[in-house]
């Protein structure tokens, strides 16, 4: 799954996302969520979250709900 909809991704998913310091060579970044801080229930470019880590970045692929 993409991680574009907010409604797929809740506390404790397990995804992969994109640091802002990565957005260029696209590296990503395996963690827990946290907090999700996306508002809209859309966003094009994936939904931002703040991860166990304190790390924030948008979600390229949610492994697990």
């Amino acid at each position: 799954m993409n991680g574009q909809h907010r409604n797929d991704i809740k506390r404790g998913s397990k995804v992969y996302i994109i640091l802002k310091k990565d957005q260029r060579t696209e590296k990503r970044t395996l963690g827990i969520v946290k907090d999700v801080l996306t508002r809209s229930s859309y966003h094009p470019h994936g939904i931002k979250v703040r991860l166990e880590d304190g790390r924030v970045g948008r979600v390229q692929e949610i492994i697990n709900k």
